[in-house]
């Protein structure tokens, strides 16, 4: 099974993290295992702490070097999820990126 990374917003807000839910549900029902940090960090990390914040894009970073692919959720671009994307385009391959626009309905 691949391992997908799920980029998508969150700014600490719990919509975010309700959607980042549902794009993890759909990976599980494609036959995908899902990370999905903000949805994990946010149950014990304050994402409007910058130093909670610092932390948890190095733990993503680490974090990446396990996923097969990244798959960016949304047609908003985050200040973190840049870091993300562009960390991922220097570890593995730019083809290994897939770009999902729009909201997703299920």
């Amino acid at each position: 099974m691949k391992i997908i990374f799920v980029c998508s917003p969150f700014q600490g807000k719990k919509e975010n993290i309700e959607k980042a839910r549902k794009y993890c549900r759909m990976l599980v029902d494609m036959g995908y295992i899902p990370i999905a940090p903000h949805v994990y960090f946010s149950q014990f990390m304050d994402d409007l702490n910058p130093e909670d914040r610092r932390n948890a894009l190095e733990m993503n970073k680490k974090l990446l070097e396990f996923c097969d692919e990244l798959w960016v959720f949304g047609d908003e671009i985050t200040e973190g999820m840049r870091e993300e994307i562009e960390y991922f385009k220097k570890i593995k391959n730019e083809d290994k990126i897939k770009w999902i626009k729009s909201d997703m309905k299920k």
